[in-house]
């Protein structure tokens, strides 16, 4: 067998989750007095399992928290064996479980663990966004009247916007704080939920609807302006006032980079 046949039929071997060893490579492999092949082989199979197996508990400790070592550890061999690992870095090896659990589990435990992965996972796509320079407190308060009138800004590269129907975010916190964990619930109404990463940590904010349709307008192309007027049906005259508390407090999160509508696009000040 050539050197490069033996390595992908090696590769076969670990990826899958049966531990009986091809007889082809088998004949391969070399043992010793000590450490006869069968067994080395063995050893390699399972290290690199409980390799993944502890990566998988890294990047997603609520839902193992959830749902305890035993069912967390079948849904995570069922995984790999489903999507073994693509990437050199091991930091991908989790992309793919939500997209695996809408398809495993089935309802009513399907819905909420795939918006728990999903909000873990997107704190790791914050975490690795490309980096941007967001609009400061400084820069907001050299604005002139002008300014603020045709202020247009975008949501920063690394922010993940998820509408939730269950009481994820509390199922996170309490993971997290490790105290007992609720039981998952519908919402009575959708949770719009961001998470990006300020200053090298990773944030999470949960949006009131107004606020959230305010962000949605100012980030999908409006202006200052245009959010002031479209808050005049809910906040009357105190509407600017509104405009720019919630500007100043996303603005403080670090949420926004300012840009400068020039024809059809967009330009990005470096602030």
């Amino acid at each position: 067998m050539r050197l490069s046949a033996q390595q992908e039929a090696l590769e076969r071997y670990l990826a899958t989750g049966d531990s009986a060893i091809p007889p082809g490579l088998l004949e391969q492999i070399q043992g010793s007095n000590t450490l006869p092949a069968t067994d080395g082989l063995m050893i390699y199979h399972n290290a690199y399992r409980a390799r993944l197996l502890g990566v998988m508990r890294e990047d997603f400790p609520a839902l193992h928290r959830w749902m305890g070592d035993e069912s967390f550890e079948q849904l995570a061999l069922a995984y790999i064996s489903a999507w073994p690992p693509r990437h050199f870095s091991l930091r991908w090896l989790g992309e793919k479980l939500p997209e695996f659990i809408r398809g495993y589990v089935a309802e009513p435990q399907r819905s909420p663990m795939l918006e728990l992965a999903t909000l873990e996972w997107t704190f790791t796509l914050a975490f690795d966004a490309p980096d941007a320079v967001p609009l400061s407190l400084d820069v907001m308060g050299g604005f002139s009247a002008d300014d603020w009138v045709s202020l247009r800004a975008c949501l920063i590269p690394s922010v993940c916007w998820l509408q939730l129907q269950h009481n994820t975010v509390d199922m996170w916190k309490s993971a997290k704080a490790e105290i007992g964990i609720p039981d998952a619930v519908v919402l009575s109404a959708p949770m719009n939920c961001l998470v990006w990463r300020h200053k090298l940590v990773c944030q999470y904010r949960t949006l009131e609807p107004s606020e959230a349709s305010a962000l949605r307008l100012l980030t999908d192309g409006g202006s200052f302006a245009s959010m002031c007027e479209y808050l005049l049906s809910t906040h009357g005259e105190q509407s600017p006032l509104q405009a720019a508390i919630w500007l100043k407090s996303w603005i403080s999160d670090g949420l926004l980079v300012r840009t400068c509508r020039i024809g059809t696009s967009d330009t990005i000040f470096l602030n």
